[in-house]
């Protein structure tokens, strides 16, 4: 299995950790010259980070520390460098670490040059710079301030609401509260101070968000911003205190750009289509979609939280993600437009198992009769009246099965149908979970 996943390097932190690090430096450096560092709140953060910089000025090249600094603020800035490295491990827990690679355009490191750094990690013997080529780090002031000047402006109107924040404790803790006071708003703060131990499971998912919820609902807020360990997800809750699932949240953000094309993910519900927006579909994973909108288009999101607006970065920017959540309520009551969006039923699972034929899947899946398939991640049928999604996790041994129809019955029958398809492609038995 490949050392990156779909969003970079990550794993617990440990020894084997630190020495990729270092690695991942050295490899960066050797073919760009001036990169920037930056990190999210962990604990292990400063052990990471003096890994990556040692690597880097091993190899002869420049660079920069940003500080503690979202993963979508360290894009932005690597705009001003040849490359741009964030130490994070995202939505994982706090015991995790890893890195992510950034280009000047905010995008993430392509297949090919994943593959260059992946070749420097795992070779048994490296070369580094001779002396008199060592280079110094710098220190990089004042990122959160840029992203936030960067932001303000698309933002004209003052908004004279009331949002609760929760950033987990995480990068965002400083930037979206002091950018939403900028926009005019009054902010009340949870887990907004920045600590590696995160006091809420750090993923942005309903299930985590209760205490923000509450916080809504009781405080009278217009909505609730969420963010996970480095921002670049962001989920919201309306004024009703309710959670907005990424599906609604991905179509209310459609209709407030005015966007007439959607790029999102194979596992986005069929209600972007259904609501009459032209869509492209990728991979799983925000770095398809990325990739997929340097062909063009204005706004583009994977129904975790990642939403990318590319007039500002290729990158998922949870923190202008904010903004835009913040003026859609001052404009209007968000829980009307969460409720003008349909909602279909949606099953989720997953099969543990190493011995899935792939060739015997695919043909017992056939049998279902699909009106149409796609092969690019995984195998998605599409029915007249719903549509099953059976792909490899691409960091776990299991088989994800997601099906969307127009009634819970039929969705739950795509499900059952596609699980046993999956059952009986197993070699050596599986589990579902």
């Amino acid at each position: 299995m490949s050392l990156f996943g779909s969003s970079g390097i990550r794993t617990v932190f440990n020894k084997e950790l630190l020495d990729i690090a270092f690695r991942v430096g050295l490899g960066v450096g050797k073919t760009c010259s001036n990169v920037v560092v930056g990190t999210d709140t962990r604990t292990s953060r400063d052990a990471m980070k003096h890994a990556v910089i040692s690597g880097l000025l091993a190899a002869g090249a420049r660079c920069c520390d940003a500080g503690i600094t979202p993963t979508p603020t360290l894009a932005f800035i690597t705009r001003e460098f040849d490359a741009g490295i964030m130490v994070t491990a995202s939505h994982n827990p706090p015991e995790y670490n890893g890195v992510k690679l950034l280009n000047p355009d905010g995008s993430s490191f392509d297949l090919i040059q994943q593959a260059q750094i992946e070749a420097a990690i795992l070779a048994e013997s490296y070369d580094v710079a001779k002396w008199e080529e060592i280079k110094h780090c710098g220190v990089y002031e004042g990122a959160i301030e840029h992203h936030i000047n960067s932001i303000l402006p698309h933002f004209p109107e003052k908004l004279n609401i009331k949002v609760v924040v929760d950033a987990g404790c995480g990068a965002a803790s400083e930037i979206t509260p002091r950018l939403l006071k900028r926009l005019g708003c009054e902010v009340v703060t949870l887990n907004c101070y920045n600590s590696g131990f995160f006091p809420r499971v750090i993923e942005p998912v309903e299930a985590n968000l209760q205490e923000l919820c509450r916080a809504v609902k009781e405080s009278g807020a217009a909505c609730g911003i969420a963010h996970d360990g480095d921002a670049d997800r962001m989920m919201a809750v309306d004024d009703r205190g309710r959670f907005i699932t990424g599906d609604v949240m991905l179509a209310v953000f459609a209709r407030a750009l005015g966007v007439k094309e959607v790029i999102t993910t194979l596992d986005a519900s069929m209600t972007i289509e259904e609501m009459g927006f032209k869509v492209r579909r990728t991979k799983i994973g925000d770095t398809w979609v990325s990739h997929e909108l340097k062909k063009g288009g204005d706004f583009g999101g994977e129904t975790s939280g990642a939403w990318i607006f590319p007039r500002i970065s290729l990158c998922p920017d949870g923190i202008y993600a904010a903004a835009q959540v913040a003026a859609i309520a001052g404009r209007h009551k968000l829980s009307q437009l969460v409720d003008a969006v349909p909602v279909y039923p949606l099953v989720r699972g997953s099969v543990v198992s190493e011995g899935v034929v792939m060739n015997r899947l695919e043909s017992k899946l056939m049998a279902m009769e699909p009106v149409a398939t796609r092969n690019s991640d995984g195998i998605r049928l599409s029915f007249t009246d719903g549509w099953l999604l059976v792909r490899p996790s691409g960091t776990e041994p299991k088989i994800r099965l997601t099906a969307e129809a127009k009634n819970g019955a039929r969705a739950q029958q795509l499900y059952d149908d596609g699980l046993k398809a999956v059952k009986d492609s197993i070699e050596t038995g599986g589990k579902v979970s």
